[in-house]
């Protein structure tokens, strides 16, 4: 998937706030991913941190006492129209600085930052190692890099074997994953460590999972079925009235040693 692609998918934050939703009002462990994500996260006070596909801001909401640590927090997406939406959401907090970026290319010097996050992004990057090696080059001296992303066993893999009866091409994108990401960090990183979040959907409500379906990116095969369709195929796997996918999620903590 090229920058231009990944553009158009997020210029708004209508998809993601789909899938976002989906989340909350289903999954099974109730922390919630992005509380977990943030409780890994070892940012003392006056550290400098830029996170690179920050999303609708969502996240870092109800987070002050980290963003007040910071001596300098910086919020960067490839979509404007996204930035505009964390803007408007973290809104009290007037010193974010928020930033149009693109990984492979970070406006910034050497040895810039602390901690530098990307978060569920890092599959998107047409040009990996150059993203990686930019995310190195800033990064001051034993900084550490937190990247979470999802595993080759997880939601996609689940729905797309419900839809077996139908042609449909895999739309998987394994460019980074919890069983290949150690390996590509290792190029640039040291002391790397992987941690799994434990968690499930259990959904009641089908007009939901088809919303889910026809928000996700490279999955035009399945979005090409009629509603209809969708919804009967997805009710057969229901059981007492709860239809179970499985999740696959963690996070990468690595250092520039």
């Amino acid at each position: 998937m090229n920058n231009e692609t990944v553009k158009d998918q997020y210029s708004t934050a209508d998809n993601l706030n789909i899938r976002i939703s989906l989340h909350n009002k289903y999954s099974v462990n109730r922390q919630g991913f992005g509380n977990w994500i943030f409780s890994n996260y070892r940012i003392s006070e006056g550290m400098s941190v830029l996170e690179l596909g920050c999303g609708n801001g969502e996240m870092w909401a109800g987070k002050d006492d980290i963003i007040n640590r910071c001596s300098r927090l910086i919020l960067s997406d490839l979509s404007q129209g996204i930035l505009e939406t964390a803007k408007e959401k973290l809104r009290d907090h007037d010193g974010i600085e928020y930033r149009l970026i693109d990984i492979q290319d970070i406006p910034f010097p050497d040895n810039e930052f602390d901690v530098v996050i990307a978060n569920m992004m890092l599959y998107h990057v047409p040009d990996l190692s150059r993203g990686l090696k930019e995310v190195q080059r800033v990064l001051k001296d034993n900084g550490t890099f937190y990247c979470a992303t999802y595993g080759e066993n997880g939601m996609m893999e689940h729905i797309e074997l419900m839809f077996d009866d139908f042609p449909i091409c895999s739309a998987y994108n394994y460019n980074f994953t919890l069983q290949n990401g150690k390996e590509k960090l290792m190029r640039y990183f040291s002391d790397i460590q992987k941690f799994l979040y434990e968690d499930a959907l259990e959904v009641t409500d089908m007009e939901d999972m088809i919303d889910y379906i026809y928000s996700l990116p490279g999955f035009s095969d399945l979005q090409n079925l009629p509603r209809d369709t969708l919804r009967s195929v997805l009710e057969k796997n229901m059981r007492n009235g709860i239809l179970y996918v499985p999740k696959e999620y963690g996070m990468f903590i690595a250092r520039k040693g």
